[in-house]
């Protein structure tokens, strides 16, 4: 079935706010966004510039002391209230999502459920930020710490969801007592300024969320601006070393949540069909699109061709569609871009002499105006080529074998990222000591429920140095500040 209008009618007349007003100005220019499931433009939408980033780090810092002076407790029910705002809204912030993106329909059903989670999981730590009592030496004193806001924090979030994205800043962030300015990217600019509308309405003071959609000149700025104490980045790792390099202007703390190249590793006493279905995820979920996907499939000689069997098979059967439609599984990519970019990996990967076995190409038919691309698995890539070392960031499967457990973690722990891995085994001892052999931020074993709310998410190596979620989330944002006085 053709794929339907998308709808534009959630987006009302796109603007520039900062603290309540509307802004004139748009000095990142104007661009056309364009609906990744038809390939048509949908409206016009203003970005944000340097100019428009000035005022709006301004306003943050102008919202700090209204903020912090609603204390703990009403820090606390003011993130509890926009959690119930997103939930009263999901509909509607789950429909631009779509619109945004092309996000499937039932996946973005699921993404306001996840973002009102980690508001109501920070809203828990707000009113439980203290510090602790030092013991000292050699004469008699009181030493203490005190935990407290660095101020304005600025945040750049990837368009690949961006409800969740800024509630996963938003959650700390805000319980920690600081205001936040958020830029969205320039592909996604419909659903964090909806945002930071509940925000106002859920009675935080305005300019303490303030969200300004912008293209690259818009994170420079604010990365460098000397309001901001502190930067929060999600990307890719080219981006962050522009980032890194506006925030040394300043001296500016940066927070890296960076690509992956996560590896699912199948032993050789997995439950095949459930690790090759899982496995396959890696290309399903976001259509490829996200930075901990396992696109690697690491499965031990003996389960290979089964594990190929179950895979191909189910890949084939993937809804592949309308993102409006409920039975779509998979959507399309982001923009013709990124594509393009896909299309041009596979064909790379073919000349350089990794078979491919499924997929490979762009969807025709009905979906010939959209950006869709086949569910792709290669298998016998090289294991240093750009298959297996670049993060694709689409449907893209590789799948290769081991004989043994230390040859598994060699080429498991093989890249430059470390974000996730998932390990597929029935053997206790084993999933304990290989949890600790692979290089990863968060190692899954048997399953994967998502990234949590309470639970600490982020990488090591080249995947990024910072923590989405649980205590060390939050602690992203606070600073001790240490207190002596003799007695």
């Amino acid at each position: 079935m053709p794929v339907r209008p998308p709808a534009t009618h959630l987006i009302g007349a796109p603007a520039l706010r900062v603290a309540g007003d509307v802004l004139t100005g748009a000095s990142g220019g104007i661009v056309a966004h364009v609906y990744a499931a038809t390939g048509e433009p949908t409206v016009e939408v203003p970005l944000a510039g340097p100019a428009e980033i000035d005022q709006g780090v301004r306003a943050a810092r102008a919202a700090l002391a209204p903020w912090q002076g609603l204390g703990p407790h009403g820090r606390r029910d003011a993130l509890l209230r926009l959690a119930d705002l997103i939930a009263a809204h999901a509909g509607e912030l789950a429909g631009l999502q779509t619109l945004e993106i092309g996000l499937p329909a039932q996946l973005a059903r699921q993404m306001p459920v996840i973002a009102a989670d980690y508001l109501r999981y920070n809203a828990g730590w707000a009113d439980k930020i203290g510090g602790e009592v030092v013991a000292t030496w050699p004469v008699p004193s009181l030493d203490y710490t005190l935990d407290e806001p660095y101020g304005v924090i600025a945040g750049i979030i990837p368009w690949n969801g961006t409800l969740i994205a800024a509630a996963q800043l938003l959650g700390p962030a805000l319980a920690a007592g600081n205001t936040v300015v958020v830029k969205p990217s320039e592909l996604a600019p419909f659903v964090a300024p909806r945002l930071a509308v509940l925000a106002a309405q859920a009675g935080l003071p305005e300019g303490t969320v303030v969200v300004l959609p912008g293209a690259a000149a818009a994170g420079q700025a604010l990365a460098g601006h000397p309001g901001v104490d502190k930067v929060a980045f999600t990307g890719s790792a080219a981006v962050a070393r522009q980032v890194l390099a506006a925030a040394a202007a300043n001296v500016t703390p940066v927070a890296l949540e960076l690509g992956g190249k996560s590896a699912h590793v199948i032993l050789a006493d997995a439950d095949v069909r459930i690790a090759a279905r899982m496995a396959m995820t890696g290309a399903i979920a976001l259509s490829g699109q996200g930075c901990a996907n396992g696109t690697r499939v690491l499965v031990h000689d003996s389960l290979r061709d089964k594990v190929l069997e179950v895979m191909t098979a189910r890949l084939r059967r993937t809804p592949l569609g309308d993102p409006a439609d409920e039975r779509t599984l998979m959507g399309p990519l982001v923009s013709r871009r990124a594509c393009e970019r896909v299309l041009a990996v596979v064909d790379r990967a073919t000349r350089a002499g990794a078979q491919l076995v499924l997929g490979g190409t762009r969807a025709g038919g009905e979906l010939a105006g959209g950006f869709f691309v086949e569910p792709t698995v290669f298998v016998d890539a090289d294991p240093a080529g750009e298959l297996a070392q670049e993060e694709i960031f689409g449907p893209v499967l590789s799948v290769s074998t081991f004989t043994g457990d230390d040859e598994a973690v060699e080429l498991a722990n093989g890249t430059r990222y470390g974000l996730g891995a998932y390990l597929h085994t029935n053997d206790l001892r084993r999933a304990h000591r290989m949890s600790r052999a692979l290089a990863a931020g968060s190692v899954w074993v048997n399953g994967a429920p998502g990234v949590l709310a309470s639970a600490p998410f982020g990488g090591v190596k080249q995947s990024g140095s910072g923590r989405i979620g649980g205590l060390a989330g939050l602690r992203e944002f606070l600073r001790p500040k240490n207190v002596w006085l003799p007695v």
